[in-house]
């Protein structure tokens, strides 16, 4: 009894990891903001994936670009797994140090957090049995909560008591991930 469950579980190990890639984001990486995730089977034309964006740059523009993005994501592909178009559903959260687009040649930077959640749209394709390519472009709702400082000073720019709230509609997910199946 113990062989045959023990074999189940290594068919099911062996099964889900050949259904699963380890993933990079080749675009944000080349630009210094590595983004890696792992994409795994759950159902004939569903997936699943997560995936972490970090930045730890002190100056960009003399203002910092600090983040870390993790989203999950479930997928419905068109065809079959890692093939062709797909659709997906994500929820995600971040924390960030950085300049908002709004204050971009300003003296002035925001730290706080950042809930997401909103739609990808992408295709996949084979390039042989190991190798896939992930072009994917997505956005939807981001809701913030941060504080705003002054660069150089680190003293608060404005007068709320706790945190700042901001809510937008937004662009905010894309590039070509190279997949490598485990």
């Amino acid at each position: 009894m113990k062989k045959i469950l023990l074999s189940a579980l290594l068919l099911t190990v062996t099964h889900s990891f050949s259904q699963t890639y380890f993933k990079f984001n080749a675009p944000t990486t080349l630009l210094g903001i590595p983004q890696i995730g792992i994409e795994t089977s759950l159902a004939k034309k569903v997936t699943y994936q997560f995936d972490v964006l970090g930045s730890h740059w002190n100056s960009l523009n003399g203002a910092p670009f600090k983040t870390i993005m993790g989203i999950s994501e479930f997928r419905y592909h068109f065809d079959e797994n890692y093939k062709g178009f797909y659709v997906g559903g994500h929820f995600g959260a971040s924390k960030f140090e950085l300049q908002k687009w709004n204050y971009i040649n300003s003296n002035k930077y925001q730290k706080g957090y950042a809930l997401f959640f909103g739609f990808t749209i992408g295709y996949q394709i084979k390039i042989n049995d190991k190798w896939m390519v992930d072009m994917f472009m997505g956005g939807g709702n981001q809701q913030a909560g941060y504080k705003g400082y002054y660069l150089g000073t680190d003293t608060r720019y404005e007068h709320v008591r706790n945190y700042n709230k901001s809510g937008e509609w937004l662009p905010y997910r894309g590039g070509i991930m190279f997949s490598y199946q485990l």
